[in-house]
C-alpha cells in the first residue's frame, strides 16, 4: 500500500458521563460507512434513479414509482455488497484502500449477513410490482449475481449479463403495476435493444479503472481486448460517446414509440 494512496480514518473520542476518556472510535471503519463503501454507491443510485425516472416518464403513480426506487436500491446494493465480497482475495492482492472487505474493517460473515437481509428484504419488494414484473427483477438479479462470479466475467464475452440485465430492464417497468394492478404487457422492441445496448457501455465504463488489474491476472474482458488494441485513452473516449448516443436513442425510443407494446 502506497502513502498517497492511504487515508487515515478520523478518529473521535468518545467521553464518559464523568468527563473521563472513553472509547476511540474511527468514523471512516465504523460499520455504516463501510457497508456503504462496499455497496457501489455510485453505481447504485445511477441505476435506481434511472429506472425510477423511467417509470415516472411512463406514467406511473406517485406510490409505484416509490416502489420502484426502494426495490431497485436494495437489489443494486445487494449486488455492490455481492461484487465486493467474490472480488475480497482479488482487491487485497491489489491493494485497494477503498474495498472495506479487502482492507480488513469489514468482515466477510457480516456481509454475507447483510446481504442475506437485503435478498430477504427484495423478494417481497419485486413481488409487489405483480408476478410477471418481480420475476423479472429477481431474474435480472440472479443473472447479475452470477454474472459477479461467473466465467463469463474474465472473458470476451464480459458484456452478456449486462446487455442481459440492462434488456430486461424495461419488461420490470412495462410489466409493473402496485401489486400487478394496471400492469401493461411486453416492452417495445426499440425500448429493449437500446436498453441492452446501454447495458455493454456502462460495462466498459465501470471496467475502465481496473483494466490494469485486469490484465495484470490474466483476464481478457471485452474491455480490456479492446483497450489493448485502441489504448484506454481512447477507449474511454468511445465508450463515453457510445453511451451518450445509446442514452439518446433510448430517450428518443421512450418518447417517441413508448414502453409498452
Amino acid at each position: 500500500m502506497s502513502a498517497k494512496n492511504y487515508k487515515p480514518a478520523r478518529r473521535v473520542r468518545v467521553s464518559r458521563a464523568d468527563g473521563s476518556p472513553g472509547a476511540v472510535f474511527e468514523l471512516g471503519r465504523s460499520l455504516p460507512v463501510a457497508l456503504f463503501r462496499a455497496s457501489h454507491a455510485r453505481q447504485a443510485l445511477l441505476v435506481t434513479i434511472g429506472l425510477t425516472v423511467a417509470a415516472a416518464l411512463a406514467g406511473r403513480s406517485t406510490r409505484e414509482s416509490g416502489l420502484v426506487l426502494i426495490t431497485v436500491l436494495v437489489g443494486q446494493v445487494l449486488l455492490g455488497w455481492h461484487n465486493d465480497l467474490v472480488d475480497a482475495d482479488r482487491d487485497k492482492a491489489h491493494a485497494r484502500t477503498g474495498k472495506p472487505v479487502a482492507a480488513g474493517y469489514l468482515d466477510k460473515s457480516t456481509l454475507v449477513f447483510a446481504i442475506a437481509v437485503a435478498a430477504l428484504l427484495v423478494i417481497p419488494l419485486s413481488i409487489a410490482h405483480g408476478l410477471t414484473s418481480g420475476l423479472t427483477w429477481l431474474g435480472i438479479l440472479l443473472i447479475a449475481l452470477l454474472g459477479n462470479a461467473g466465467l463469463l466475467r474474465r472473458s470476451r464475452f464480459s458484456y452478456l449479463p449486462w446487455m442481459a440485465t440492462f434488456g430486461l430492464m424495461p419488461a420490470f417497468l412495462s410489466y409493473g403495476g402496485w401489486g400487478g394492478d394496471g400492469a401493461g404487457g411486453p416492452p417495445t422492441l426499440a425500448i429493449t435493444v437500446c436498453a441492452a445496448l446501454l447495458g455493454i457501455g456502462v460495462h466498459v465504463l465501470v471496467s475502465l479503472p481496473g483494466l490494469v488489474d485486469d490484465n495484470a491476472d490474466g483476464a481478457r474482458t471485452f474491455p480490456l481486448a479492446v483497450a489493448l488494441k485502441s489504448g484506454a485513452p481512447k477507449l474511454l473516449v468511445i465508450a463515453v460517446i457510445y453511451t451518450v448516443l445509446v442514452g439518446a436513442a433510448l430517450l428518443t425510443a421512450a418518447l417517441t414509440v413508448g414502453l409498452v407494446q
